[in-house]
């Protein structure tokens, strides 16, 4: 690249917690650390960004790069009100830096449904046809009278992502990128975008996730979480545990009839749906529901394989970290990131994530051969670090250039 790029990023917010929100800060940082762009974020929030100076000022970095934060106002109001509302001060707060502070862009790049004026969109998920799929759940009919606020609030979100999807991903002149054939698979079923859509993977921080970290905090993990020494731990990490597959998993690990199996399961959701579940299959002792930590790998040390068996993920983060630590992993087919994988040789495939049969046994199999669960997981390192943040920002980079081309076409 020989001449700086100026683009704006327009997102809710920034930070390293959160799957989309961890793929565009690491973007960010490299865009500007490595190929020299002026990046412009429109956002209500930016944190764990060392690149980010105060709000209004240029952080530079090598290559003459810089990142400058603009703080979109927020309002304290329910998540459709909140959304509307960003979506309006994004637009405003853009069109007064062009047209007043003389700002223009060559590029205007979102992640997902930010505003309907992009150039590129990253796509993490679809919406239309994650409707599709828990729609049966906001059924009036299902849910007791008290809910149907709170339900009624669901849909009309929903159905205004929908809207907005129907508006943009469909324009011509739209640059598109996926993290997953899977995700590519879903645009072009339902917004007929196929054959010019980019796809770059996420990836893993290779220099934070490795397997001396894991063995550097095993004990002290293990100790604090109070796992027996001789207990076999399967680890899931993320929220919304129904479609991260957490009732699956219990139904498995009652399957296997070995009481050594204890459940570590991470993240934000209430663990009360699954209590019947957990008591009725004999688990209960066995299942921890930690408190999320910044340093998750901690959580990686203390397990003996990840076990993720969702109902549907664009790319989800944990499973690859895990195998950057050196974890054997099981994931579902219905994960887009099982597409790095190869069954039987860097991980395990889950073809039916509904199927607790089948996962018993795969489980079974890694109780039962540390041979394989070695084998699985060497491998899975070497797989992991061939998807760096590095690789995703060069191709991030080549769709973004790309799609600067294609807006200054005639």
């Amino acid at each position: 690249m020989t001449a700086k790029r100026r683009i704006a990023v327009v997102t809710p917010f920034l930070d390293k917690r959160h799957g989309t929100e961890r793929c565009v800060a690491e973007q960010v940082e490299r865009l500007a650390r490595d190929y020299g762009y002026e990046v412009h974020i429109y956002s209500r929030q930016v944190e764990d960004m060392a690149a980010v100076g105060p709000i209004g000022s240029c952080s530079r970095r090598g290559n003459g790069g810089s990142i400058v934060w603009h703080r979109v106002p927020d309002v304290p109001a329910p998540g459709l009100v909140r959304y509307l509302w960003w979506f309006m001060a994004n637009h405003l707060q853009r069109w007064w830096d062009c047209r007043v502070r003389r700002i223009t862009y060559d590029l205007l790049y979102s992640p997902g449904i930010n505003c309907i004026d992009a150039d590129a969109v990253a796509v993490h998920i679809v919406f239309a046809e994650f409707y599709e799929r828990i729609k049966s759940e906001l059924a009036f009919h299902r849910n007791p009278p008290l809910s149907w606020p709170r339900i009624l609030h669901r849909r009309l979100y929903y159905r205004l992502i929908m809207a907005l999807e129907r508006t943009v991903y469909p324009r011509k002149d739209l640059a598109l990128a996926t993290v997953s054939r899977k995700t590519a698979q879903e645009l072009a079923g339902f917004y007929a975008r196929d054959g010019d859509v980019s796809m770059v993977y996420n990836a893993v921080d290779t220099a934070r996730f490795f397997p001396l970290v894991r063995d550097r905090l095993r004990l002290q993990a293990r100790h604090e979480l109070g796992l027996p020494d001789e207990a076999f731990c399967v680890l899931l990490v993320g929220n919304d545990w129904r479609t991260k597959g957490l009732s699956c998993l219990l139904d498995a690990v009652w399957q296997v009839p070995d009481r050594r199996i204890w459940v570590l399961v991470v993240g934000r959701d209430s663990r009360t749906p699954f209590e019947a579940q957990i008591r009725s299959s004999m688990l209960v002792g066995r299942v921890l529901f930690p408190p999320p930590r910044h340093d998750v790998e901690f959580y990686y040390a203390a397990a003996d394989a990840y076990v993720g068996p969702s109902l549907h993920d664009s790319f989800a983060l944990p499973p690859i970290e895990a195998m950057a630590c050196g974890l054997p992993v099981i994931v579902s087919a219905e994960n887009g990131g099982s597409e790095i994988i190869t069954d039987g040789v860097d991980g395990l495939i889950l073809k039916d994530p509904r199927d607790a049969k089948e996962l018993a046994g795969l489980i079974r199999g890694l109780v039962e051969d540390a041979d394989l669960r070695d084998r699985l997981g060497e491998q899975a390192v070497h797989t992991a670090q061939k998807y760096t943040w590095e690789r995703n920002a060069a191709e991030t980079a080549a769709f973004l250039e790309n799609a600067m081309r294609r807006r200054r076409r005639p």
